[in-house]
């Protein structure tokens, strides 16, 4: 599993729309082999169609598509957003982490999802990883939490 490696993460992007931010998200996966380039475009058709449902808590992202749409490898990518982007969510609007994630089964999902919630589930750390200044600091908090 490709997760949160220093060639994943983009810690200062400057996004001007949802889209812009799950392109540059799923382009990491890309870049890293974990997906290929079509399975950007499904995560992008993915929010069109069925909206922001993977805003999933305040201020952070998980765009995703299914494992058919050209998933190579388990792996998760972070975006770092310059400045917060509406995803169009309700409650948990604007984002400011977006976490790329590709799967090539159920199961591998529900790990990838078992290993954000351990990074993610403290407050503390969603603030640590918003205000880090640059990767290696990003990758610090990544490792301190898993």
């Amino acid at each position: 599993m490709k997760f949160l490696t220093e060639k994943l993460i983009d810690a200062e992007f400057d996004a001007s729309d949802a889209e812009e931010a799950i392109h540059r998200a799923g382009t990491l996966l890309a870049n890293a082999d974990g997906v290929e380039h079509q399975y950007i475009e499904a995560m992008i058709r993915s929010y069109r169609e069925n909206g922001s449902y993977f805003v999933l808590s305040p201020k952070i992202a998980l765009p995703h598509a299914r494992p058919e749409d050209g998933v190579k490898d388990a792996s998760v990518s972070l975006v770092k957003l310059k400045s917060p982007v509406e995803f169009g969510h309700k409650t948990n609007d604007p984002v400011s982490l977006v976490f790329g994630l590709g799967a090539t089964s159920g199961d591998e999902h529900l790990e990838i999802l078992q290993k954000l919630t351990r990074l993610l589930n403290e407050k503390e750390a969603t603030d640590e990883l918003i205000n880090a200044k640059n990767i290696k600091e990003i990758i610090k908090i990544i490792e301190k939490r898993n």
